[in-house]
């Protein structure tokens, strides 16, 4: 496969792509099975009768949402709101999930701030309601062991897969700006996160700027390690949890209740991963074991739940528009503040 890549050309592929893009900006899920797999128990009957449904992206077999939609109380607390729950498709790139929200297919959805800024760029039909402090240890640029690269300096003349616009690209960027590298002496190659890896092991690229969702696995079984990690390079890449500006309108109490599970069931998480992980099975494409457990859970003790949205953190946002309009991946800084919800004042607070 050829890999020259000409930006327009590809960022006209990457529109066309994203519906089917099966990359996550989160770290929260090792992957994803069918809505239908599993069982809402307790409360579920409860939550059938009300009146409210929210739609939110299946979770796969790791994390909060996992065990919560296990368990049943994710429904439990949902149902207190007057809700209850429709899994929707799978956790993926948060450029198709923002063409869903904004086509009410989808309620609410998680990316990383980077994916949200260049939704936002756009005319959004959705608002950011909780943030994710940047991972520091699961996200970064990935070299094979035997590259022979060394040093971010070490890309110059280099190719780097990327995904445009969000996560990807964003770390890559941050890292040549942090050493000094000229971006123009690195190759930017855009493609699918799932499409990745791939190029990476055929050698047609030299690195490639990923997060945990994809990295983990990689770091496990590959044979490749971090030439530096979100931490190194200073990384202020959130995720965010956004929701459908006419849900969160109507339905406030749901959002809330919604907020307040994610961020006492995440908080638990980093606790004791062990209950967070193969939820629904041990084995399969979305199972974790071995190295790639070890480095799953290590990143889940290190992460940061789901938090309300702090003026610190807008001052973290406003930079990274800043940066990514600099680097002219957006056509101008987008302002952040006007679609940020705080949850900690809608109704049910």
């Amino acid at each position: 496969m050829s890999i020259t890549v000409r930006r327009i050309a590809v960022l006209a592929t990457a529109a066309a792509l994203a519906a089917s893009a099966a990359a996550c900006s989160s770290s929260k899920s090792s992957g994803s099975k069918p809505a239908s797999q599993g069982t809402n128990t307790g409360a579920a009957a409860l939550a059938g009768e009300a009146s409210v449904t929210i739609r939110i992206p299946d979770p796969g077999n790791s994390g909060a949402l996992a065990l919560g939609k296990k368990d049943g109380s994710l429904a439990a607390a949902l149902a207190k709101a007057g809700a209850k729950v429709e899994w929707t498709g799978s956790a993926g790139a948060f450029a198709p999930a923002a063409q869903e929200l904004d086509a009410n297919q989808l309620d609410v959805a998680e990316g990383s701030i980077t994916s949200a800024i260049a939704a936002l760029a756009q005319k959004p039909g959705f608002k950011l309601f909780a943030a994710v402090a940047p991972d520091k240890t699961g996200e970064g640029i990935l070299v094979k062991d035997n590259s022979g690269i060394n040093s971010i300096a070490d890309l110059a003349g280099k190719k780097v897969v990327v995904w445009h616009g969000g996560s990807s690209e964003y770390l890559l960027l941050k890292a040549l700006a942090k050493n000094n590298v000229p971006v123009a002496s690195v190759e930017r190659v855009y493609l699918q996160p799932n499409q990745s890896a791939a190029v990476l092991h055929s050698g047609q690229v030299e690195a490639w700027a990923t997060w945990a969702t994809f990295s983990i696995s990689e770091r496990a079984n590959a044979g490749e390690h971090f030439l530096a990690t979100g931490g190194d390079i200073g990384s202020q890449n959130y995720a965010v949890w956004a929701v459908r500006n006419d849900f969160a309108t109507q339905h406030p109490a749901v959002v809330k209740a919604f907020y307040d599970y994610l961020h006492e069931a995440e908080a638990k998480q980093a606790q004791n991963p062990e209950p967070y992980l193969n939820v629904f099975h041990t084995s399969g494409p979305d199972a974790v074991s071995g190295k790639e457990k070890d480095l799953t859970i290590e990143n889940y003790k290190t992460g940061s739940p789901t938090s309300q949205i702090t003026d610190a953190d807008l001052v973290n946002f406003k930079e990274v528009a800043q940066f990514f309009a600099d680097q002219k991946v957006t056509p101008g800084v987008v302002d952040v503040a006007p679609s940020v919800l705080d949850v900690t004042k809608l109704a049910g607070s």
